[in-house]
């Protein structure tokens, strides 16, 4: 069981103020121009929603995995494109460093990176290995102390901005005795020879957030840049995306609240045949519909982030975090499609926001392990021999 602290909602306020003045107005805009909008981003570092649970040392808050949370929901409660930047930003650019990464490689990348002033990105996906991420392709050969990278990643996230500071990548490295392939993960600094961040993909949501696939030849780096152990790869891959799970069960949350206060708003405002539609059971039913998801996705997403915080078991937390992050962004994506149907017709208009939010919920179901991933973990926590 969860309760959010008086200092959470007092944290949720001021971040949904920032969102709803330094966002909300811009989001649009940015969606329709595919803008990213790194002043944006800076201030979001000056808030210090970046840093929340990284140590002090580093510029960090120090907080707890739960208001990192509520601070990916309540910016995603407006766009949804910010709402991942900063999911991706801390999940799967700040921690793998800070989890795994040497004193020496955490004092050279962590500062800027818990400022907001860089970012990183996380290159696992390729273009013939998304959930078998073990299927890696991508080469990397140790030669006179460094490491020849090559091969290619793709959908990776914040990873050619103006402001990307490196990104670490997953790539063979040798062959383990049983004859399956060795994979590590190395830090690869942005403008290193022979590191192509090719053009941004052209997206069905999400047009502002930052995403690129990546290019190695010949791509060159000091043997000192390997994040971890060597072989270690699979294994520190799996364990980010679990947080990043319930991060991105975070980002659904935050839309599915949009749905519901939108098609809130409308129903009471909008009149057929001389009364609000809110009056006629088959609007206000499926308005209905969508404060239950938005209970049932905040206590599983919650829980699971109070999980993580209290350093239960790692299969609790594993099962935990899969449970919510399939029912959250399936529910986002259910919302989504009963807000655009409560608007009607304008609800086809981009002049009104969930048209955005129906474009950019489907990904939710994809991004950091697809729902029939979820499905398979789950069933795997309950004893059940699925492949």
């Amino acid at each position: 069981m969860f309760e959010l602290s008086a200092e959470h909602q007092e944290f949720r306020r001021s971040v949904r103020d920032f969102a709803e003045a330094e966002i909300a107005p811009h989001a649009a805009e940015w969606d329709r121009k595919h803008y990213f909008p790194v002043e944006v981003v800076q201030k979001m570092g000056r808030l210090g929603l970046f840093g929340l649970t990284a140590p002090e040392e580093y510029g960090g808050a120090g907080g707890d995995f739960t208001s990192l949370c509520v601070a990916i929901e309540e910016i995603s409660r407006v766009d949804q494109s910010m709402g991942i930047t900063l999911e991706a930003a801390v999940g799967l650019g700040i921690n793998p460093i800070l989890t795994f990464g040497t004193d020496e490689q955490k004092a050279t990348w962590l500062p800027d990176l818990v400022a907001g002033t860089r970012l990183a990105g996380f290159g696992l996906t390729e273009p013939e290995s998304g959930s078998d991420a073990g299927a890696t392709k991508t080469r990397a050969v140790l030669d006179n102390g460094e490491w020849v990278i090559d091969g290619s990643k793709q959908f990776i996230t914040n990873s050619g901005s103006s402001i990307t500071s490196c990104v670490t990548v997953t790539a063979r490295t040798g062959e383990r005795a049983d004859g399956k392939p060795e994979i590590s993960t190395i830090i690869v600094p942005s403008g290193t020879p022979g590191f192509t961040a090719e053009a941004a993909y052209d997206k069905l949501g999400w047009h502002a957030s930052d995403t690129h696939p990546l290019s190695f030849v010949n791509c060159r780096v000091p043997e000192a840049n390997l994040l971890g152990q060597r072989g270690k790869g699979f294994g520190q891959f799996l364990a980010t995306l679990d947080d990043g799970r319930v991060a991105i069960g975070a980002v659904a949350l935050g839309c599915i609240r949009a749905c519901l206060e939108m098609s809130t708003q409308y129903a009471g405002e909008r009149q057929t045949f001389g009364v609000p539609i809110g009056r006629k059971q088959g609007v206000a039913f499926q308005i209905a519909d969508l404060k239950v998801m938005a209970d049932a996705a905040e206590l599983l997403v919650y829980r699971a982030a109070a999980l993580k915080d209290a350093g239960a078991p790692m299969q609790e937390f594993k099962q935990a975090a899969a449970v919510a992050k399939l029912y959250a962004t399936e529910s986002a994506v259910t919302a989504t499609r009963i807000a655009t149907q409560v608007f009607g017709g304008y609800g086809f208009m981009e002049e009104y926001p969930v048209t955005r939010f129906y474009r950019d919920a489907k990904i939710l179901e994809i991004g950091e392990g697809t729902s029939e991933v979820q499905r398979m973990l789950i069933a795997r926590g309950l004893g059940l021999p699925v492949e």
